[in-house]
């Protein structure tokens, strides 16, 4: 007759809760070790943190139509909406924007400057915005669009995979997305990034 065997001892748990905590207290720093080695390995292949990638990018904008800003005028004429199965024959920058975005303020000087190239349509979304500080904010710091889409319930937002405002997409001439900028432009990216991006989309095709 064997004698009866004694279970296994349990688990200490004045052992187990530090080991719990430890890992509480790791995680953090390993989420912010896995981040950091994201944005250098970036930075080191020459890639603009200020990018992120598009699910979106080497495909058709999407076919969205907005409606214009109610009231907003250059001179006596109405600024339209815009249609996107429109925006063909040269590249399109669709700068997504509002008026209570702080940095949509910081960047619109050099969307005022880009506004003055012939290569490129440079329209604008507006993004859940009030009409009337829409409108205010385009009469105070200039109108660079020469075309303002309404999104009030960020629907058409969804559609381009929009994170936030200020974005910036780049169509070709065939309307297709070749480039996104995610948050406001910089002189920098504009000379390094955007002016020779436009420039290979714009030359002659051989």
């Amino acid at each position: 007759m064997t004698e009866p065997t004694s279970p296994p001892p349990a688990a200490d748990p004045q052992i187990a809760k530090p080991r719990r905590r430890l890992w509480l207290v790791a995680l953090p720093l390993v989420l912010f070790l896995a981040l950091a080695a994201l944005f250098f390995s970036r930075l080191e292949t020459g890639g603009d943190p200020s990018r992120i990638p598009s699910a979106l990018v080497g495909r058709p904008a999407p076919q969205v139509v907005l409606e214009p800003l109610p009231g907003l005028n250059r001179g006596s004429e109405p600024v339209p909406g815009f249609d996107v199965a429109q925006l063909k024959g040269k590249p399109t920058l669709v700068n997504v924007w509002a008026s209570w975005c702080a940095p949509c303020r910081e960047e619109h000087p050099l969307l005022m400057r880009i506004a003055q190239d012939p290569r490129v349509h440079l329209v604008g979304l507006n993004y859940k915005d009030a009409p009337d500080n829409a409108r205010r904010f385009l009469g105070q710091n200039g109108l660079p669009y020469a075309a303002v889409g309404v999104d009030p319930k960020g629907r058409a937002a969804i559609d381009w995979g929009v994170y936030g405002v200020p974005e910036t997409f780049v169509l070709d001439r065939d309307g297709m997305i070749v480039h996104k900028f995610v948050g406001p432009l910089t002189q920098e990216t504009v000379n390094t990034t955007l002016l020779p991006l436009i420039a290979k989309l714009s030359a002659p095709a051989s």
